[in-house]
């Protein structure tokens, strides 16, 4: 243990705590990123906490990683195909660890309960993707916001198709409640979609930073896994 309590890594130090994002071109997406990351860091100064990505920005998490005693906490919302084959490769590969994503988790369904208001419908509104597990985790969050699930991509449940569905059965006020961790370019469609509101980006809420930090303790809580 260290001195104030906290388990220690190989070297004596609590491990390095690895943010992974998805990445994006969007330069206000970059930047709720970084400052979500910046906000952990302030919470636990005692921690060499660093970002890296699996797609679109650099640095990517395998060059990262590599010589670091290091817990991977993935900043994403499913266990997708990010986390099981991108995160899952860079980690074994230099014998370090990773948490579970953020999501699905009670935190992040209580974050969008408290931003949904007095709406008739809601539309959860994720990325989109085709693997199943990342599905799985999808139709858990909706199921707990008792939320119509849609996808920003892809061509099946697309969230403008749903929205209008539901305008159709005669919903007045319908709120997307938005799975996406940053702005970027499936955020900016949301508000296009013919929805009433479309509530913000995770990252903002300071559920989302305790979320990161319990996923890193999860871990160097049990020192076996260091």
């Amino acid at each position: 243990m260290g001195p104030a309590g906290q388990p220690t890594g190989r070297e004596g130090r609590p491990p390095v705590l690895l943010a992974v994002a998805h990445g994006t071109r969007s330069a206000a997406g970059q930047a709720q990123i970084r400052d979500l990351v910046d906000r952990v860091a302030c919470r636990r100064p005692d921690l060499d906490v660093r970002l890296a990505y699996v797609d679109v920005q650099q640095p990517r998490v395998g060059e990262a990683i590599r010589g670091l005693n290091a817990v991977v906490v993935p900043l994403l919302l499913s266990a997708g195909y990010h986390v099981r084959v991108d995160i899952a490769e860079a980690v074994a590969a230099n014998n370090a660890v990773a948490t579970a994503p953020l999501g699905p988790d009670p935190a992040l369904v209580r974050s969008l309960e408290s931003r949904i208001g007095g709406a008739d419908a809601v539309v959860l509104a994720a990325a989109g993707s085709s693997d199943p597990s990342w599905r799985a985790d999808i139709a858990t969050v909706a199921a707990r916001l008792g939320a119509h699930v849609a996808y920003a991509s892809g061509t099946e449940l697309r969230v403008p198709d749903v929205v209008a569905r539901l305008r159709a059965q005669g919903a007045r006020r319908i709120t997307i409640a938005a799975y996406l961790l940053a702005e970027g370019l499936f955020y900016s469609s949301l508000h296009r979609a013919g929805a009433d509101v479309v509530t913000p980006p995770l990252c903002a809420d300071p559920a989302v930073e305790e979320l990161v930090l319990a996923r890193y303790q999860d871990l160097t809580m049990a020192p076996s896994r260091l």
